[in-house]
């Protein structure tokens, strides 16, 4: 009876390694190696039930090296028996690529999805290299990260504005957590980065990590998850490939994290009002975040998905029944200000990808309510109370067949910007919130849209692509917190004070042996930045229109992957 147990269990053992998942994850904001694999999907090479909205990816583990995705490199399919090992009992692993990114802003601090990096005018530099390693269903990935910013001073909210701009300022930016500056001085910061710990059987995994995650189709933004804020310490249950079914496959992911605070007040040094301080330190009770992600390929229709994704977060001093730690299970409720609900800081979106392998082209749409309270009836009165969407648009263009290579045009739009006056005026902006004052951040930096609360923004770009290399130009326009704008200036008559950085921007990525180069090179025009109208040239008998503070910025960005 002992022996046919123990051949029993032997047995389920082996089985339960014969489906443990091999793949390598590619982190997210990973150069070129990350949208090699869509752009292969575009070009019907990849997965076809792939959807890329639950990211860090897991490609297709035929491939030994998933960091040697090109089967023209000769490291495809390989692996290296001086940085790899591997023993009888099923135990190995490997090093993780080596990566190295700077950054450096002229004027003052810009840009986003940049993970550990902080906004920061200046030279900074992230590092991050790893391990990974496996046994059985067992992997443990060890990747983390180290940033230095010179984090230099510069001119934030302008000194001449009326007190009462700067009370109002703070009204806003006392209840989210986004400090113009990280203190001053040099700012160093080491993270434990993409890491985690998980097991892994079929096609499900379960662990602990603290790596980055982008929920949604967006390219540029993603609404509820992205890598602008570091990653947080967090439990996940997620697929690691496609789920089939009768009704088609399905991809998820959800988790229960711990966010942090950045430490800092939202101007560097704070501002006072009558003599009386405007920052209102923000609690020190540490935060709770649950969430979840699903996506749905429907079988009748190739190339579609569907999905949604909710998130909420709470102090843990109010952590109490089933509900307040699984809250997304609750239906949406009309309630009042001062009910229960309201000390819960929640969104949601649904999102679409259609994927045209025909005509290798690819539309997104991802629509999302902030801190929904109404009725399901007066949602469908005023759809428009809460939102901000996402919209982008990829064609692939053959450019030359013989050489694999081709011209790749991108649009994506996204609005934050609310719609109703009143709203607005209520402080009711995306990533905001009255009672979880720290809002939907970690560490200073927002985990949805890296735009921010209010804001707009429209990407153009377009690249010659061949393989892992690309070469292309981008062009933006972001219109920063405009229902900041709205708020501030409502009683003056003032409408001349949006702020519009207008940008461009050349961007490459290449392949060469075990490396990957990435370069931008970006030029910023802001006008009227930060909502500044010098008086001075508000003169009597001048135009109504004159111009306000504009500044030039210079963003340089230059990195390299070494893969082993």
């Amino acid at each position: 009876m002992m022996r046919l147990r123990r051949g029993g269990l032997l047995l389920v053992l082996l089985t339960l390694l014969q489906f443990t998942v091999k793949a390598q994850s590619i982190p997210v904001g990973s150069t070129a190696l990350e949208d090699y694999y869509r752009r292969q999907q575009l070009l019907g090479k990849g997965d076809s039930l792939l959807s890329f909205t639950v990211r860090p990816l897991l490609p297709d583990a035929k491939n030994k090296n998933v960091f040697y995705p090109d089967s023209t490199e000769a490291g495809y399919n390989k692996r290296d028996p001086g940085t790899s090992w591997q023993n009888k009992d099923g135990f190995n692993g490997y090093l993780l690529p080596l990566n190295i990114q700077t950054q450096y802003n002229s004027n003052h601090p810009y840009g986003w999805n940049d993970g550990a990096m902080i906004p920061a005018k200046g030279l900074q530099t992230l590092l991050s290299a790893g391990i990974y390693a496996r046994y059985g269903m067992l992997t443990i990935q060890l990747r983390p990260e180290l940033v230095v910013a010179a984090n230099n001073n510069f001119d934030n909210l302008n000194r001449n504005n009326y007190s009462t701009i700067d009370a109002r300022y703070y009204d806003v930016y006392n209840n989210i957590d986004l400090p113009v500056q990280f203190g001053t001085g040099t700012y160093t910061k080491a993270y434990w980065g993409q890491s985690s710990i998980r097991l892994n059987y079929k096609s499900l995994s379960v662990g602990l990590s603290t790596e980055n995650l982008w929920w949604g189709p967006g390219m540029r933004n993603s609404l509820l998850m992205s890598n602008s804020a570091p990653g947080f310490k967090h439990f996940t249950f997620n697929t690691t490939k496609p789920i089939r079914t009768a009704i088609g496959s399905f991809e998820g992911q959800f988790i229960i994290g711990q966010l942090e605070g950045s430490g800092y007040g939202p101007l560097t040094p704070d501002r006072n009002y009558f003599n009386n301080p405007l920052y209102l330190p923000k609690p020190t009770d540490w935060r709770y975040l649950t969430g979840f992600v699903l996506s749905w390929q429907p079988k009748w229709v190739k190339g579609l998905f569907l999905g949604m994704t909710r998130s909420a977060q709470t102090y843990s001093k109010d952590l109490g029944s089933l509900g307040s730690y699984l809250p997304f299970f609750s239906p949406f409720k009309s309630v009042t200000a001062d009910q229960a609900l309201n000390q819960r800081d929640t969104r949601s979106s649904l999102f679409m990808r259609w994927l045209w392998p025909e005509e290798q082209a690819e539309v997104y749409f991802e629509y999302g309510i902030n801190n929904n309270t109404n009725t399901v009836r007066n949602s469908l009165l005023e759809p428009n109370d809460g939102r901000a969407y996402i919209f982008g648009l990829r064609k692939m263009l053959p450019f030359n067949s013989s050489r694999d290579e081709h011209i790749m045009i991108s649009i994506e739009a996204t609005q934050m910007a609310g719609t109703s006056y009143n709203k607005v005026l209520g402080l009711s902006s995306w990533y905001v919130n009255p009672y979880i004052r720290q809002g939907y951040t970690n560490r200073g930096e927002v985990l949805g849209a890296g735009i921010g609360p209010g804001a707009n923004l429209q990407t153009f770009d377009v690249s010659w692509v061949k393989g892992l290399k690309r070469i292309g130009l981008q062009l933006e326009r972001y219109l920063h917190n405009d229902d900041f704008y709205y708020y501030a200036f409502h009683d003056t008559g003032d409408w001349r004070r949006h702020w519009v950085d207008l940008s461009g921007a050349l961007t490459g990525e290449w392949n060469y042996g075990h490396f990957i180069f990435n370069a931008k090179l970006m030029e910023i025009y802001s006008l009227n930045y930060q909502w500044y109208l010098d008086p001075a040239l508000e003169k009597a008998g001048a135009p109504y229109y004159v111009p306000g503070v504009t500044k030039f910025n210079f963003q340089a960005q230059a990195g390299l992957t070494y893969r082993f």
